[in-house]
This record gives structure tokens, sequence and C-alpha cells, in this order.
């Protein structure tokens, strides 16, 4: 008399039935993640681009509140004007590296995006007032400039699928990229404004 019951012999399949190979790789079969096969150079040119344009923006804003914060907040400073045109064309400079029309148009407001957030809490970090209900220029100047940023960057990323196939990267971003300056110097005047 045996121990197994007589449901265990039809609930496991017989030997022939179990497949002698998997065809997954070893990385799976162990649980281990290893990296792809092909993973990113981050030594390619155009990935230092892209990656340098997300980030002109918010180096602008950092070198401004570490050399020379703002002290007042009740108007425009030259500052905002150049941090919302940095994040306008770096935004630019990350959607011209893409030739494809939407991930040219992704590339471009996924940018703009990720330098506001960015842009904003350098202005959180570097801001120096207690809380006093009141907030600091340095985040007053951050979060309009960001706005202004963000809303030039959706104007260009509109315009950059239809340039995407242009033979260089200037002659992609050079009109999209005035056109979203212009409106972020518009929409930094209306934000001051109200």
């Amino acid at each position: 008399m045996t121990d197994e019951t007589p449901g265990d012999a039809e609930d496991s399949p017989p030997a022939a039935a179990q497949p002698e190979t998997d065809d997954r790789p070893i990385s799976v079969r162990l649980g281990t993640v290893v990296p792809p096969e092909d993973p990113e150079d981050w030594r390619r040119p155009l990935t230092w681009v892209a990656a340098s344009g997300m980030l002109f923006g918010p180096l602008v804003a950092l070198g401004w509140f570490l050399l020379g914060p703002p002290t007042e907040s009740l108007r425009p400073l030259p500052g905002t004007w150049i941090v919302a045109a940095a994040l306008v064309v770096g935004a630019v400079t990350t959607g011209s590296t893409q030739v494809r029309p939407a991930w040219a148009f992704a590339g471009t407001l996924g940018a703009g995006l990720f330098g506001a957030l960015l842009t904003v809490i350098i202005g959180f970090a570097l801001s120096t007032e207690g809380s006093s209900g009141v907030a600091a220029p340095p985040v007053v100047h951050a979060v309009l400039a960001s706005v202004a940023g963000l809303a030039g960057a959706l104007a260009a990323a509109t315009l950059m699928p239809a340039l995407a196939r242009g033979r260089t990267r200037a002659r992609r971003g050079l009109t999209p990229g005035t056109i979203g300056v212009a409106v972020a110097a518009l929409v930094v005047q209306l934000v001051f404004s109200l």
C-alpha cells in the first residue's frame, strides 16, 4: 500500500507531457532581472541633446536663484522671462531630436512638463523665507515662469509634428521655438497682471 491518495495520481501529468526544455531565458527562469541586450547608449550625442534640453530651464532657474534670487513677487523680473524662455528652448531642443511627428510632439511636451516641474521644485528648495502665509519670491517666480514656459512648450509642441521631417534639428526647432518663446513671454505678462 502506498501513501498516495487516488487523487494525487490523477493531478500530476505524466512525465512525457512535461516539457523537457524551457524556451524562456535563464534570467526569467531564475527570477533575475538582467539588462536588455542593447540598452540605450548614453554616449550617443542625441541622447545628451535631449537630456540637456530637459534640464536647460531648471539649470537657468537654479543659477538665477543662487546668484541673485528675486526679492519681490509683484511684478515680472528679467529672470522670469529668461526662465520661461529657457523652458521653451529646452523643450524644443528635446523635441527636435525626434523625426517622427508624434514623438516630436510628445518629446517637446514631455520635456516642457519635466522642466517646469523641476523648476518649481528648485524654487521651493531654494526658498529661504519661513511659513508666513505668503509665498516666497523664488517660489512665485518659479511657479509663474513654469506656467508660462509650459504654455510656450505646448504651443511649440503643436507645431513640431508639421516640421518633424526637416533635415536638421535647427530647421525642425527654429519656428516652433520662436513661437513658443513669444507665447511664454505673453503668458508671463498675463499671469502677473491678474
